[in-house]
């Protein structure tokens, strides 16, 4: 993909965002059932960090960890309703640990090397387009990972019934050479917008991991429905 409309695409897909954050945030105020164990993953005094934090509804499942919990996002209305959620809460006034939320562009991250235990990104790397980039983006996520640190992210399962039309509309596009997307990406109408999004496979994505200089990378399904599967990978800086 041309590198000039990657990152217009990375420009739309934040005025998305942007433009639907209050019902994004208002359709996801509870965290999807299929990753409440990635509180088993969080451990008391641990640095921890929300890449594509959105609202913050990852914090709201780590809450009462005593972690140090950081949350970033580029589309700068979700950073606003998150901090509004949670920098006055109860538990806050009471002495608990604040969040930081922060917006910020994720393939440019502004932390030291080694600073985090645990990274989080919860649906966001489909939204990154291109190869190259991607690569980047797992490449910042491992740079900001202390060692032995690990990286838990899902992606979407796009290829499933319901998304089939779209896949083989964009398909054709490209084969036509009407498009400038890559094979494999398609847009998906949501509140007046049309997302940006790459169709991931479980090698891919293990693949992806791997040009980035993650170790001990475990990819598996996670079923939200009887229809519906994401992608789930855990890996290690090592």
């Amino acid at each position: 993909m041309n590198p000039n409309f990657a990152d217009y695409l990375l420009k739309k897909t934040q005025k998305d965002y942007n433009q639907v954050a209050k019902t994004f945030s208002s359709t996801r105020e509870e965290t999807w059932p299929e990753i409440w164990f990635f509180k088993d993953f969080v451990q008391p005094e641990e640095k921890i960090l929300d890449v594509g934090c959105g609202s913050g509804r990852l914090y709201k499942l780590f809450k009462g960890k005593e972690i140090e919990y950081f949350g970033v996002d580029f589309a700068e209305r979700l950073i606003e309703i998150a901090r509004k959620k949670y920098l006055a809460s109860k538990e806050l006034k009471e002495g608990g640990v604040p969040p930081v939320f922060l917006v910020v562009n994720a393939l440019h991250l502004p932390f030291e090397d080694n600073f985090f235990d645990k990274v989080f990104s919860i649906a966001v790397l489909h939204h990154i387009p291109s190869d190259k980039q991607r690569v980047l983006f797992l490449k910042e996520i491992r740079r900001v990972l202390k060692p032995k640190g690990e990286l838990f992210l899902t992606v979407w399962n796009l290829w499933q019934v319901k998304y089939l039309p779209l896949i083989l509309k964009w398909t054709l596009l490209k084969f036509l050479g009407l498009t400038r997307v890559d094979y494999g990406d398609i847009f998906v109408p949501f509140q007046g917008t049309e997302r940006y999004y790459h169709c991931f496979r479980k090698k891919e994505l293990e693949k992806a991991a791997r040009k980035a200089y993650f170790g001990d990378i475990k990819v598996k399904y996670l079923q939200r429905n009887e229809q519906n599967f994401n992608i789930f990978l855990r890996a290690k800086k090592i």
